[in-house]
């Protein structure tokens, strides 16, 4: 096992080397003059701050790991009443963002015949009289259990505006 130890190490500093240079030349007879000292560098304190800055940039990619959606447009472009993607994959705990884009209102109701044993639908589901009214608007949701999800926006099922979703 590596057991690291602390020591000082000089390191040159140009701001120091200025100094002693424009020293040097202001006057020879002061030649005797304490030296400049150089700063020192803490090979500890180096070491603390470089675990301080591994720690902090592992939180940040969690963090952004855990931020990280996928988004599905409530409508597409060309105003189509779509999901869009209307069929995709997701890993468990991934969050999924719901976002008007055309065609609203919308909604967005797991079906409880088309989701896995055992999940309630209503904890996933917007309430069906629930609306997103203006262009932006948006419902997420996180999906835990492994399985195949259908979903549906209550509006608008009867023109074909369905989806699934796989969680593996």
């Amino acid at each position: 096992m590596a057991t690291v130890t602390t020591a000082a190490v000089a390191i040159p500093s140009f701001t120091g080397l200025k100094a002693a240079k424009a020293n040097s030349h202001a006057s020879s007879a002061k030649s005797a003059a304490a030296p400049v000292m150089a700063p020192r560098l803490s090979v500890k304190a180096s070491l603390r701050n470089v675990g301080v800055a591994v720690a902090a940039t592992a939180a940040s990619a969690m963090l952004v790991s855990n931020a990280m959606a996928l988004e599905v447009l409530l409508g597409s472009g060309d105003g189509s009443l779509v999901f869009e993607p209307s069929s995709f994959t997701v890993s468990p705990g991934e969050k999924i963002v719901f976002k008007n884009n055309a065609g609203f209102p919308h909604n967005v109701i797991f079906d409880e015949d088309e989701v896995p044993s055992g999940v309630d639908v209503s904890k996933i589901s917007m309430n069906e009289e629930e609306l997103l009214n203006a262009a932006g608007e948006t419902f997420a949701v996180t999906l835990t259990e492994k399985g195949n999800y259908g979903f549906y926006c209550a509006p608008h099922q009867g023109a074909g505006m369905v989806g699934k979703v796989t969680v593996n």
